[in-house]
């Protein structure tokens, strides 16, 4: 065996172990939050969500540029200083303390904006989350350049358990909208802390910025990439927000929650791994398309069914798990939820052309994004909620579209590739999703949770076994990568 063949066989090993301790904890770590959202959700009205959203978006939005970039730049490079930890130490505190004394300076403007005063006292109190950051972000820099994930899911299942307690019990004592407010804010502290001594990050910053213009170079063209995936992914809540009366919002809010459970719980740690990994694999341009096409075969094989699923079972899913206050979002996710795919396929191209050392490649990508969804929204916001549902579904195939085109050849892969790897299991849910649909027309009239349980063996069922007749090779090929052959 050639020291290539054992490099590739460590580094395969050591993906093998971070997604299953990356994505293992955060399945864990997301069914404790979903039972305590979905309680929370039974006990809070729409109105306190659309209060939050308001206020959260501002958080999002700022929360672009807190040094996260800087932090993916260290984990990209080959080798790294302690002089350039501290330096990126000392850069986040910069930053996140100046983010937060502006989201506390704007939040009366915002409040202002939204004519919604109590937004201003929420924005107030969640400014603390930036002082979290610099903690978080070095340790997450530490940690994923030694591919140890365990101890990242370790800190990230203990504080989710804590995040649920405080939640339900925010809402059990009846403080509405600061329920979400404290929950959050309480996983970040307690995160902030354990993280930093799991990675033993215990060092001084340094404000001697001389030397790191490479590394604000790389983080600076993330960061932007973000903000432009802002303004893709968030200007229907600012629109929503202007056009709409809170619980209208908190409505669609959810609805969007929801359908973006996987794209926004189960994508993003597995991208994680993706980046570190196909940054070790980059000087072997076979090994890196080869890697992006595993990622790309074993995410949209999940997601595809639980997208459309969740579509086509959104009314039964709503009188179940929500209760019957929250079925107006029933319209909104049976749209939402057929979008969704496409922008679990187009959120897999930017750590692929990051991980190549191509990050303007993400950014032009997420400027078009930029571009096209907020016009949609605000031309859709016309035809009410229901509008801004049909948006999504009717930009974003067109988007991830165009991302592919601009990061395939970054990334050394044909497009017939891309295709033969999505095609299959796309016909295989789209059969499922009929099938389910009509399965619903047949059991109108049953209770609704034997209603839900029996549409998802029917769709487990037929998904599965179209894989098995007719793309027997996706099937197997997945459950080989889980059993690392």
């Amino acid at each position: 065996m050639s020291a290539a063949k054992i490099d590739t066989q460590g580094l395969r090993m050591l993906v093998r172990k971070a997604v299953i301790w990356r994505s293992g904890s955060q399945i864990v770590s997301q069914l404790i939050a979903w039972a305590s959202t979905f309680l929370v959700l039974r006990i809070l009205d729409p109105a306190d969500y659309g209060l939050y959203a308001m206020a959260a978006v501002v958080l999002t939005l700022l929360g672009l540029l807190n040094g996260y970039g800087l932090a993916n730049a260290l984990i990209q490079r080959e080798t790294v200083t302690r002089k350039e930890l501290r330096q990126l130490f000392g850069m986040l505190l910069v930053l996140n303390i100046l983010l937060a004394i502006a989201q506390v300076i704007a939040a009366p403007l915002i409040a202002q904006f939204y004519e919604q005063p109590e937004v201003a006292d929420l924005l107030r109190v969640l400014a603390l989350v930036f002082l979290t950051n610099p903690f978080l972000a070095l340790g997450y820099a530490i940690l994923s350049r030694e591919m140890d994930f365990k101890r990242q899911a370790q800190v990230n299942l203990a504080t989710a358990m804590l995040g649920a307690v405080v939640a339900l019990a925010g809402a059990l004592a009846g403080l509405g909208v600061w329920t979400l407010v404290l929950a959050p804010l309480s996983v970040f502290v307690t995160r902030a802390v354990a993280m930093t001594i799991v990675a033993r990050a215990f060092m001084w910053p340094s404000f001697d910025f001389r030397g790191a213009g490479a590394i604000t170079s790389f983080g600076g063209a993330v960061t932007l990439s973000s903000i432009f995936y802002f303004l893709q992914t968030q200007s229907d809540v600012v629109i929503a927000g202007r056009n709409f009366d809170a619980a209208t919002v908190g409505l669609y809010t959810t609805a969007l929650f929801l359908a973006q459970i996987f794209i926004n719980k189960v994508v993003p740690p597995l991208n994680e791994v993706a980046f570190t990994a196909l940054s070790r694999a980059q000087a072997d341009r076979e090994a890196f398309a080869n890697g992006f096409l595993i990622s790309v075969h074993g995410i949209m094989l999940l997601a595809i069914p639980f997208c459309l699923g969740l579509a086509v079972t959104a009314e039964p899913f709503v009188r179940v798990v929500l209760g019957e206050k929250w079925l107006g979002i029933v319209p909104l996710l049976q749209v939402l939820g057929c979008a969704m795919p496409w922008m679990v396929l187009q959120v897999l191209f930017a750590p692929a052309t990051n991980a190549a050392g191509r990050p303007g490649i993400a950014v032009r990508n997420a400027a078009i994004g930029a571009l096209v969804m907020p016009l949609a929204f605000i031309v859709a916001v016309q035809w009410g909620v229901e509008g801004m549902a049909w948006a999504w579904l009717a930009a974003y195939p067109a988007i991830a579209l165009i991302t592919a085109a601009n990061s395939l050849p970054a990334i050394g892969v044909a497009p017939t590739r891309l295709l033969a790897a999505v095609l299959p299991t796309a016909l295989a849910g789209i059969v499922m999703a009929l099938a389910v649909y009509l399965g619903d027309k047949a059991l109108a009239d049953a209770e609704p949770v034997l209603r839900l349980v029996a549409l998802v063996a029917l769709g487990a069922t037929i998904y599965c076994g179209w894989l098995f007749l007719f793309a027997r090779e996706r099937l197997f090929e997945f459950i080989a990568l889980v059993r690392n052959r």
